[in-house]
């Protein structure tokens, strides 16, 4: 059988980069896909179904939820994935590009959760995976918005699994820490500096989306029935 067969999982940020890897191997796996996103997805497959939600909007995460539970009956999985930069040293930070970070990647994540968590307690299980970063553990030059809601989603993380696992719910949150991986924004990172990236890792190589995927998928599936409040690191081994 299939590892994620029968189950519904909404993954935010699903167009493209780390979503659709993630998407697409979920939906291989069995999956029903919704893939939340500003934007049309750049995929297509069977399994996966787009829905346009803005994740700094609360009424529109309420209402995807609620449509969602009233279609499919249930969410099993959720993968917090939807991120921007806007990347400065901290005395060239302004106002609207911390803002604008904070509203994504932090109260984002809060927005859908703050439903989704309490609907997957009432119905007694499901699995969430917070996409954290390398950075919310150690900190980036130039990242301190990026850095600041990294580091946040790791603490809501390690809240939500005590949350949603009372009254006998199997609710299990967790975290993946990325380090450098080829997404579309990697690519246009000069090759030399590419090339310093990964010889900081262990494996002396940069990382690939389809690698996040497989981490997720463990997560997601009943492989990781005893794994929560865990922040997994996948980051091929950097030297920090």
């Amino acid at each position: 059988m299939k590892r994620l067969e029968g189950k519904v999982a909404l993954i935010t940020g699903g167009a493209k980069g780390l979503g659709a890897a993630m998407a697409v191997r979920f939906a291989e796996e069995g999956a029903k896909v919704i893939a939340a996103d500003m934007m049309p997805l750049t995929y297509e497959h069977e399994n996966v179904e787009f829905a346009q939600l803005n994740v700094t909007d609360a009424a529109m995460c309420k209402a995807l939820t609620e449509s969602l539970i009233a279609k499919y009956g249930k969410i099993d999985v959720l993968v917090n994935n939807a991120g921007i930069t806007k990347d400065a040293m901290t005395y060239k930070m302004t106002d609207d590009m911390w803002d604008a970070v904070i509203a994504v990647n932090l109260k984002g994540v809060f927005n859908l959760t703050r439903y989704v968590g309490p609907a997957m307690e009432v119905a007694g299980k499901g699995s969430i995976i917070n996409i954290a970063s390398i950075v919310g553990e150690y900190g980036n030059i130039g990242q301190i918005n990026y850095s600041a809601t990294k580091a946040g989603v790791i603490g809501m993380t390690k809240t939500w699994a005590k949350e949603f696992a009372r009254k006998t719910a199997i609710v299990r949150v967790n975290a993946i820490a990325p380090g450098y991986i080829m997404t579309d924004m990697m690519k246009t990172v000069p090759s030399e500096l590419l090339e310093k990236f990964a010889a900081l890792t262990m494996l002396h190589r940069l990382g690939q989306p389809e690698e996040i995927a497989n981490a997720a998928l463990f997560l997601a599936s009943d492989e990781s029935s005893y794994v929560t409040g865990h922040v997994l690191d996948v980051n091929g081994g950097m030297r920090l």
